[in-house]
Order: C-alpha cells, then structure tokens, then sequence
C-alpha cells in the first residue's frame, strides 16, 4: 500500500490548521510536533495534509523562507461538497483565483483558491480518474 501524505511548510501552524479546518470541516490530530507540525484528517482518518513550520528539524525544502511557497505545486483535492467548500472559501474572505467552473481536463467542476501562505488549491468536484480524463 501506498499513500500520499503531502507536507507544507507554513508561517503559522496553528492559523492554517484553523484556515483548513474551517474551509473543509477536517479535524486536526495534534502531530508530533507540537505546534509545530500538524496533521489534518478526514472523519475517516485519512490524512489530507500535513502542515509544518517553516526552518524546523533541517528539512532541505523548508529552510529557505525567502523562496516562493508551492511554486510548482498545485494541492489538488476532489470532494462531493464543493458548493459547500466554496461557500466556506467566501466566509473566510479568500480571494477566489477560479470561479467554479467546468475543467476541460476531467470534465468536473472546480475552483482554485489560495491558502494563507498563498499556496495554490483546486478544489473539484469528486471523480474517478480514467473516466473521461483528458
């Protein structure tokens, strides 16, 4: 088996675990770091995304504050509440970068916003892939 645990390096742990919790309904499962590590979940337990503070424990990627964080990284994320998920996005003042439109690639509905630390999220509409992707 095999999963993906993606890991973000953020400014502020605690307010982007909040940004998460109340844009998707997660929960949070207090990592091993404190508040310096945090881990979000679905209600089954499945991990969603994983946030760490910026220069902690020398990992490679995370030293260097002055780069641009996610460039090149699109966190990508399908669910069968995105009127709901949009709805939360407006709440919390996020400026929507992509209205929900029709993606040409899977045919689903999607928007794009950005988190705190100005990280690139498509939120779609939940989908099979192989069905229709392009």
């Amino acid at each position: 088996m095999i999963r993906n645990e993606p890991v973000i390096a953020v400014q502020d742990v605690d307010a982007s675990a909040t940004w998460y919790q109340t844009l998707f309904d997660c929960n949070r499962s207090h990592g091993h770091g404190g508040d310096k590590f945090e881990i979000l979940t679905d209600d089954e337990g499945s991990v969603l995304l994983c946030l760490h503070e910026w220069e902690v424990d020398q990992h490679p990627t995370m030293m260097d504050t002055t780069i641009t964080p996610g460039n090149g990284l699109i966190l990508y994320f399908r669910t069968d509440r995105l009127e709901q998920i949009r709805n939360q996005a407006e709440k919390l003042d996020t400026e929507i970068e992509r209205d929900i439109e029709r993606s040409p690639n899977s045919g689903e509905e999607e928007f794009s916003i950005r988190d705190l630390d100005c990280y690139y999220l498509t939120i779609s509409s939940y989908h099979d892939y192989g069905h229709g992707y392009k």
